[in-house]
């Protein structure tokens, strides 16, 4: 298997999602045509940049390899940041999550991400 990529979900959006057996993405996902994740090295700053401060925030790690052709490598949204990003032409199949973890906040409001995140 390869290294595990992650998107970052709402709650209440995962918890829908876990119901019918697929994330569907968020409001940015739908304008931008794709579901955005990140890869470990990317996630941080991720989640600092659009959701530092988000309550109830979920971390979810998805096996790339069980996405197949849906997911692709590409710039970020208007070459704002170097380097490739997974984007998911699709939904999120349960059958692809490795695992979910909430991020609970610090004090200064920014997420506090599982040790194997690097």
């Amino acid at each position: 298997m390869s290294s595990p990529i992650y998107i970052l979900v709402s709650g209440a959006d995962w918890r829908a999602a876990k119901a019918v057996g697929a994330y569907r993405g968020a409001a940015d996902d739908a304008r931008d045509g794709f579901l955005h994740l990140s890869t470990a090295e990317q996630v941080r700053e991720s989640a600092r940049k659009h959701r530092s401060g988000e309550r109830d925030l979920w971390l979810v790690a998805v096996d790339p390899a069980a996405l197949g052709s849906a997911l692709r490598w590409e710039p970020a949204s208007g070459g704002r940041r170097p380097g490739l990003f997974p984007h998911l032409y699709g939904p999120l199949p349960m059958s692809a999550v490795l695992s979910e973890v909430s991020l609970p906040l610090d004090k200064d409001g920014l997420h506090v991400f599982p040790s194997e995140v690097p």
